[in-house]
């Protein structure tokens, strides 16, 4: 019985620290969504997960070279939206021009790289909610 009763606790624990980081994660990343000027772009934060993506050109995401400038790029963040109904179904927004890479201040780089991380973060939770509606759905 004590078993089940600490996993149970432990399982606790752990959705109450996501839950947590998620709330913390929304807070910084509005900071960051007004700091940037994506909020001259984008209307509010909200209208900002309607995008499917959030890349950036010019600064690397991926886990071995994070927040690396790539040399000769520009720094952009890049909104991706789908449309079914349209010929051409992925159409790429800008949310910031952020100028050469190899200019960029450190600061500034840490804040873009931030918020796409903390933006992919609330996405995922976002997209784990949508199917956990959907599996209930099918299973009623």
């Amino acid at each position: 019985m004590s078993s089940a009763l600490d996993r149970l606790k432990n399982l606790t624990a752990k959705i109450s620290s996501y839950e947590l980081a998620r709330k913390e994660n929304i807070v910084e990343l509005d900071l960051l969504f007004n700091k940037l000027g994506i909020n001259k772009k984008v209307s509010d934060l909200d209208a900002l997960f309607l995008y499917k993506a959030i890349n950036i050109t010019g600064i690397s995401l991926h886990a071995d070279s994070l927040a690396q400038i790539q040399e000769g790029k520009y720094i952009q963040i890049i909104a991706i939206s789908y449309d079914k109904e349209r010929k051409i179904k992925n159409r790429n927004s800008s949310l910031g021009y952020f100028g050469r890479a190899e200019k960029i201040d450190e600061s500034l780089k840490s804040d873009i790289v931030t918020f796409i991380l903390r933006w992919r973060f609330e996405k995922s939770f976002m997209t784990l909610e949508r199917y956990h509606t959907m599996i209930q759905r099918a299973n009623s």
